[in-house]
């Protein structure tokens, strides 16, 4: 293990997320902390040097950072800053990704080569620590994966070579839900370093269901086994709404599939006040987030659709974003993904023409792009040569060496509500798309249906008067999160499907739920103690 120099002897003291495993809880107790040191007034930042994740977001100056980060920044009452999460890297093959250093693009490199990439980056990292905690009182640090994986310790930048940077405290977390966490524990602590586990000051227990109390030898045992003590069990809380660092809480938390022993009418008999809407399990989906505010609206059921069978015929069906769109494409064809869209939208477009409604089909960035008519990657951006894609948009798209990075305010038109709504988003794609000549479905005709301040479409669909449009799409992600449109559409949803209107409108604020989990965070570890290891006072 290499020596690894403090980054300043003037930095501020400093709290370490690490865990056993990936999905041990790391990101939300981080959160949580930060909730917990801003509460009590003190300057706190987030900060987690190299993050792997497909759920990004672009800062006020069009800088694109990891989603957990940008939480958590939320969580201090701060602006999310690339500076959180200097190095960001979205997986695009199973041994390659796109690198992304303080907020833009640095190219994509297959793993081989970003480890040789990733010694240039350490100065980078270590500057925009340091920059970050130069006007803080307290940060909080979150690691990746498991700082027990031997076979990346050469090269770490951002566990326990970031703990020994930053001087941090390092509380190491274990997932008690998934089973095996005592070894977890144990097993971690063996195999660390002499100095790295000198970093560890005690251990966490996160999910846990039951009584505590009962854990009580087993809690003892794993203490004297490795003397540290444990801080806290966390319980699981259901039903945070709370944005997740990767596409993995998406696949888990949505509501199953039609076909995964639920008939196609069951939830909707049993409360036809619900709203039905799918969505698309891409192979490469990214920014699954989009549709984390449409899963908040108590009237609105959310289900994941793989295969299509699953598809049915709900009130709105949304692909999101993809960060391998031709390679989803190919997913929607070899799957009959394709023909069932194509059956779906041809009776949502024939329902338009008529002044009826038979459903809804919305694509997110990547989402537009495959409902377009034809997808080109000259630049092996992505999968590299091009497709024809779903055909039900006449638009076409190039991917492009530029990067659309950005914070956006656009208006959605009429019909998709029924005055101008204004909305905020942001944008992140390569893609430079166009509408073709002609409409592809008699008696429909493209309109933009969404608008950036400068009056450039930024959204298209297939409209006949002031029906609801069957298919549409825009680059903007986001866009379900901005309060006001999602009820104002969801109200025309409600009304051409004939359902009364929602009784209940949710909010998509995330304050109450950061309260939520920093509250439990607080009820159940050893604050005074967790305050003591940093030196700070809990007053």
């Amino acid at each position: 293990m290499k020596q690894i120099s403090p980054i300043s002897s003037s930095l501020p003291p400093a709290l370490m997320l690490q865990g056993t495993c990936s999905n041990a809880g790391k990101s939300l107790l981080s959160a949580a902390f930060c909730r917990l040191f801003a509460r009590r007034g003190l300057r706190v930042a987030p900060f987690k040097a190299q993050n792997m994740a497909l759920n990004s977001f672009v800062t006020g100056d069009g800088g694109e950072m990891g989603r957990a980060q940008v939480v958590q920044a939320l969580a201090c009452g701060r602006a999310p800053d690339v500076r959180m999460n200097p190095v960001l890297l979205k997986p695009t093959s199973q041994d390659g990704s796109h690198v992304i250093v303080l907020g833009q693009p640095r190219g994509r490199m297959r793993a081989a080569e970003y480890f040789r990439y990733k010694a240039r980056l350490w100065d980078e990292v270590c500057r925009a620590y340091a920059e970050l905690a130069a006007d803080c009182d307290v940060m909080v640090l979150e690691g990746a994966g498991s700082p027990a994986e031997i076979n990346l310790r050469s090269h770490d930048i951002v566990n326990m070579s970031m703990a020994h940077a930053a001087g941090a405290r390092v509380l190491l977390a274990a997932d008690i839900d998934r089973g095996g966490a005592f070894a977890a524990l144990v097993g971690t602590m063996c195999l660390l370093s002499r100095a790295d586990r000198s970093r560890v000051a005690g251990f966490l227990l996160n999910k846990f269901r039951g009584d505590a109390a009962l854990l009580a030898p087993a809690l003892d045992d794993v203490s004297r086994r490795t003397r540290r003590p444990f801080l806290g069990v966390v319980p699981m809380l259901e039903g945070l709404r709370l944005p997740e660092e990767d596409s993995v809480g998406f696949k888990e938390a949505a509501l199953p599939a039609l076909g995964a022993g639920m008939p196609d009418d069951a939830p909707l008999a049993a409360d036809p006040s619900l709203l039905d809407a799918a969505l698309l399990d891409l192979p490469h989906v990214s920014n699954a987030t989009d549709a984390d505010a449409l899963r908040g609206e108590t009237h609105v059921r959310v289900r994941l659709v793989r295969r299509p069978e699953e598809l049915g015929r709900p009130h709105l069906c949304v692909i999101p974003g993809s960060r391998d769109s031709l390679a989803d494409m190919a997913f929607l064809r070899e799957s009959g993904l394709e023909a069932a869209l194509a059956a779906y939208a041809r009776d949502a477009c024939a329902a338009a023409a008529s002044g009826s409604f038979a459903g809804m089909l919305v694509g997110i960035c990547g989402g537009l792009q495959l409902l377009g008519s034809r997808l080109d990657d000259p630049l092996s951006l992505e999968s590299g040569g091009g497709a024809t894609c779903l055909n039900l948009l006449p638009l076409r798209t190039t991917l492009a060496a530029g990067k659309t990075l950005r914070q956006t305010r656009a208006e959605a038109l009429p019909p998709l509500a029924e005055a101008p709504v204004s909305l905020g988003g942001y944008e992140i794609h390569h893609g430079e798309t166009s509408p073709l000549a002609a409409a592809p479905v008699s008696g429909l005709e493209l309109r933009p249906l969404m608008l950036r301040r400068d009056a450039t479409p930024i959204g298209w669909g297939l409209c006949a008067g002031n029906a609801l449009p069957p298919v549409w799409g825009t680059y903007l992600h986001g866009l379900f999160d901005d309060d006001g449109f999602r009820h104002a559409l969801l109200r025309r949803l409600r009304r051409a499907a004939g359902r009364a209107p929602a009784r209940e409108k949710c909010s998509y604020a995330l304050g109450p739920d950061l309260d939520r989990l920093a509250d439990a965070v607080e009820a159940h570890c050893d604050l005074p103690r967790v305050f003591g290891l940093l030196g700070l006072d809990m007053a």
